[in-house]
């Protein structure tokens, strides 16, 4: 299983949010293609950046920093990056500049045709974002939560041909609260391709925890407050996670 660091972006800084509230960025570097070198070296094998301000106003707003950080990278390892993509030719160029995989979120619920319409235009390269409250989804940065259901949702994007979802549980999100065990293996086991958890990871028990739902379908989880402010280690968890997977 993955343990994939996430870079979350706000004005070109490295940042973490609580719940998703803006006001409460804490920002931890202000040079982010260091920042991904930084994560690079300690082992990691995919990263996860989000351009949070292109989240909340619905198109790309860290470019810049986004370019640093896969000219950083240099095609070692795999990137992932959501936030803002609304449209086919954002999500060519994120893929042009170096990035590997393209997260679709709000988009997927608003205008699931979109969805479709990049599944079909760049196979292999899109993954869905689902951000959830009590198993209903949130959509614009989190601000608005919808009466759809997550569950529901994913198996219609399975459908689509995406290939992952990433599930985040937005009240544990930066809270160091512990991963939704539950949900996200309720969330697994409905389907086919993997998931990749997120929201609250604290510690190695909680590595350990997801370790033990690996086999329904868990491939990695996002990590970000925890790592920066060390309550958990990330080499220590990616090598858990590896020992883990070894007896399963």
């Amino acid at each position: 299983m993955l343990i994939i660091p996430a870079i979350d972006l706000k004005d070109g800084h490295c940042v973490r949010l609580e719940q998703g509230e803006m006001k409460s960025a804490t920002v931890f570097s202000q040079n982010p293609g260091a920042m991904a070198e930084y994560w690079l070296n300690q082992g990691a094998r995919r990263l996860h950046l989000v351009d949070l301000n292109g989240a909340f106003v619905g198109k790309p707003k860290n470019e810049p920093a986004i370019r640093a950080i896969v000219e950083a990278i240099d095609g070692k390892i795999p990137i992932q990056l959501g936030g803002g993509i609304r449209d086919l030719e954002t999500i060519e160029r994120y893929l042009e500049d170096g990035i590997s995989y393209v997260i679709i979120g709000t988009a997927a619920v608003k205008t699931p045709g979109f969805l479709h319409e990049a599944c079909d235009a760049f196979p292999g390269q899109i993954m869905v974002g689902l951000d959830a409250k009590d198993g209903k989804i949130a959509v614009d940065g989190w601000s608005k939560v919808t009466g759809h259901d997550a569950i529901d949702l994913a198996k219609k994007f399975e459908g689509y041909g995406v290939e992952a979802i990433i599930y985040t549980d937005i009240s544990r999100d930066g809270m160091l609260s512990g991963v939704n065990i539950k949900a996200t293996m309720e969330l697994a086991r409905e389907l086919t391709i993997p998931v990749i958890a997120s929201g609250g990871v604290t510690n190695l028990e909680d590595i350990r925890k997801l370790c033990g739902i690996e086999s329904e379908g868990i491939m990695g989880v996002i990590t970000g407050r925890a790592i920066y402010e060390d309550t958990l280690n990330y080499r220590n968890a990616q090598i858990l996670a590896d020992e883990l997977s070894m007896k399963t």
